[in-house]
């Protein structure tokens, strides 16, 4: 398996050491290096890698705002020397966050998380299913989530606890709002400020109480009649 990837970063010197550490990795083919956003962004709409390693901070254009004008963005690793940009690489489901200045050891460590996360996807394309799932970051690793495996959300100020059918909740750096864009308005539905629920695990509702397979949640008022409308259905 090979990966194609493009470089993008407004310091030369950044780019020297991300061609360098490329080289050393036989099945990465580093495509093109470019030092502006928009330079990179022409590229990209013609020809798309597998992987873009992209720094955030950068005249013109910010990575983040790149990456969210492709139509169909590739696998991103961000590659920056501001911490506090890591939460936003995460909503992105960014495949790692490398912070300046970075190790050999450590771009390898990267690279091989895009190589495995490809080698899935391949497989799932190969078998010709489509495994309806979510990724999100918890714990420092990129986590799957089967969307038919999540019971309900629950939000606790900058970070959501995702409870399953099976296993331990898994907690993530996103808000309630962003997370639902991720999901299907079909499957899923915010019941309260604090709760989005599967529809599929809904068992009943009692007053203001949402029975679901393994406990009850509290429904608020300005979604009780948007509610009951679609348990009729």
């Amino acid at each position: 398996m090979n990966i194609t990837c493009v470089a993008v970063d407004d310091e030369p010197l950044s780019l020297q050491l991300i061609a360098k550490y490329a080289s050393q990795i036989p099945f990465l083919q580093l495509k093109a290096c470019f030092d502006d956003a928009l330079s990179a962004g022409e590229y990209l709409r013609s020809s798309l890698p597998d992987l873009l390693l992209l720094d955030i901070n950068m005249p013109d254009i910010n990575g983040l705002d790149l990456l969210r004008s492709l139509p169909k963005p590739p696998m991103v690793i961000f590659t920056t020397a501001y911490k506090q940009h890591a939460h936003e690489g995460f909503e992105v489901n960014a495949v790692d966050y490398l912070l300046k200045p970075f190790t050999f050891d450590r771009f390898e460590r990267a690279i091989s998380k895009a190589g495995s996360l490809m080698a899935y996807q391949n497989q799932i394309n190969l078998a010709g299913q489509e495994v309806p799932f979510i990724t999100v970051y918890s714990s420092y690793k990129l986590v799957r989530i089967p969307l038919n495996q999540i019971e309900y959300i629950e939000g606790m100020e900058d970070y959501i606890k995702i409870y399953l059918t099976e296993g331990k909740p898994v907690i993530t750096l996103f808000s309630l709002k962003k997370i639902l864009d991720k999901l299907p308005e079909s499957q899923f539905l915010r019941v309260h400020r604090s709760f989005i629920v599967s529809v599929e695990k809904i068992r009943y509702l009692r007053n203001k109480k949402l029975g679901l397979t393994n406990r009850e949640i509290q429904v608020g008022d300005s979604y009780l009649a948007m509610l009951r409308n679609i348990l009729k259905q």
